[in-house]
């Protein structure tokens, strides 16, 4: 299957050290891959070099092969229409109601969309995530779990066929940790690509097509579901370096 985000030779220094350093790798189209590791070995920071979001100081990021930083005007809109993310923080606007936020992106992709459509486009989302409060408060109000589920609300309000998760599921309780899973799970259904890092070694194991073990800011590993599901040892190694 063709490749959709393609990282060359791609390194990134913050604070005079490099986050990621060298780091290749072609994300297949229509699949699923977990981006995995120890804390603080880059995972986030490739992640946001997939999306787009950070400039690498050195290499090249293509989507579709095209570089992402060369885009034109209308090709840049087209990419944020068709790719989108949850922050590890939640990142919502703090000067913005919560129907504000989730309304922003409605405004900017589908300019001629009746407000009375984007209204019913942002409850039907919200169903989906399970947020039942008032719209007309901002995210301080909110718990860091809610924050969770607004953030992630956002990031499909736009039907993206790509999506970029970072812990998305933490600081949820179970059943709404389960119920974007289950979102997530659609979302594959519809042979959409989801990037994604994650501690939970169960997520990683139930979602992801392949996993990439990453090991200071460096390509490390790459295995696949099947084989983790059929090496006992490999998947405890693979558990054992999330979890540290």
């Amino acid at each position: 299957m063709a490749g959709i985000i393609e990282l060359k030779k791609v390194s990134f220094i913050a604070q005079n050290r490099y986050i990621v350093r060298n780091f290749s790798h072609e994300f297949e189209e229509g699949k699923t891959t977990a981006l995995v590791g120890p804390s603080g070995s880059g995972k986030s920071t490739i992640l946001k070099l997939s999306a787009g979001l950070l400039v690498p100081n050195e290499g090249g990021i293509n989507f579709r092969d095209r570089n992402v930083f060369t885009l034109t005007r209308q090709e840049s809109m087209d990419f944020r229409r068709e790719a989108s993310m949850v922050f590890q923080d939640s990142a919502l606007w703090a000067n913005q109601t919560l129907y504000q936020t989730l309304e922003l992106p409605l405004r900017i992709h589908f300019p001629k969309m009746p407000s009375r459509e984007r209204e019913s486009r942002i409850q039907t989302v919200l169903e989906e995530v399970g947020y039942r409060r008032d719209l007309g408060i901002r995210p301080s109000q909110l718990s860091m779990g809610e924050q969770k589920l607004i953030a992630f609300a956002r990031a499909i309000m736009c039907r993206p066929r790509l999506l970029f998760l970072d812990e998305w599921t933490e600081s949820l309780d179970d059943s709404s940790a389960q119920r974007l899973i289950q979102l997530v799970q659609r979302h594959q259904s519809g042979q959409n690509t989801v990037i994604f890092v994650s501690h939970d070694f169960r997520i990683v194991k139930s979602l992801a097509d392949y996993i990439l073990m990453i090991l200071g800011g460096q390509f490390f590993l790459k295995l696949s579901r099947q084989q983790i599901d059929e090496d006992e040892d490999l998947a405890h190694y693979v558990e054992r370096g999330i979890a540290s």
